[in-house]
């Protein structure tokens, strides 16, 4: 059920699309109990009655909830509502998340060269979100430009986390050792080691503020 100009969903009105995808349509809204612009992200029509869809639905909301970090977008609610349309009434599921200012990295590559010392800083952000969500033993599994914002400030945001994946055998706080950021041995199936790659980042970037 396509949400429209006015429609509420608790305490949040929508005033209009924001973009759309194969896990969910997003919409911008404002949260009239808070006073705050939020993002609601909504399981599609097709997928309302999809055990797999809504599973995966489900362990997105999960997986975000799961994280407290500064490069990752945040979600507020995991929430259903009954909607009147055209063909009677509907249950929707929604998520409500933390509404990202700025453009995609998709819309930044677009616009040419990105100077060395930005592509730095944000692929080291980049890496810092993943390697916070691999201690917590989960895994994004669609990481790509699109899914990435970079707001005015310059603070970069991972998004979509729609194909997120939680290692079953994933890290423990006790046991640093089958980190699969951190360990040095290798890194679970189906997961890219990504500690190397940030290492380097803040390797170079620290190498360029002393030839400065």
């Amino acid at each position: 059920m396509a949400l429209t100009t006015g429609t509420r969903l608790g305490s949040h009105e929508i005033p209009g699309l924001l973009g759309a995808g194969g896990m969910g349509e997003v919409y911008f809204a404002h949260d009239t109990k808070l006073n705050r612009r939020v993002a609601i992200k909504v399981l599609p029509d097709a997928y309302a009655s999809d055990a797999e869809r809504i599973g995966r639905f489900h362990r997105e909301a999960q997986a975000v909830a799961a994280l407290n970090h500064a490069s990752i977008a945040a979600i507020y609610e995991l929430a259903e509502a009954t909607l009147q349309g055209r063909e009677g009434a509907g249950v929707i599921k929604y998520l409500v998340l933390e509404l990202i200012e700025g453009e995609t990295l998709a819309d930044r590559l677009s616009r040419g060269l990105v100077p060395v010392e930005e592509a730095l800083r944000i692929a080291t952000m980049i890496l810092e979100a993943l390697e916070a969500a691999h201690e917590k033993g989960i895994c994004h599994r669609d990481l790509k430009p699109a899914n990435v914002k970079v707001t005015p400030d310059g603070t970069v945001k991972v998004l979509d986390f729609g194909l997120a994946k939680f290692l079953q055998s994933g890290p423990s706080a006790t046991n640093l050792t089958q980190s699969p950021t951190l360990s040095l041995a290798g890194t679970y199936p189906g997961m890219i080691s990504w500690h190397r790659g940030l290492h380097v980042a803040r390797a170079s970037q620290g190498v360029r503020g002393r030839s400065a």
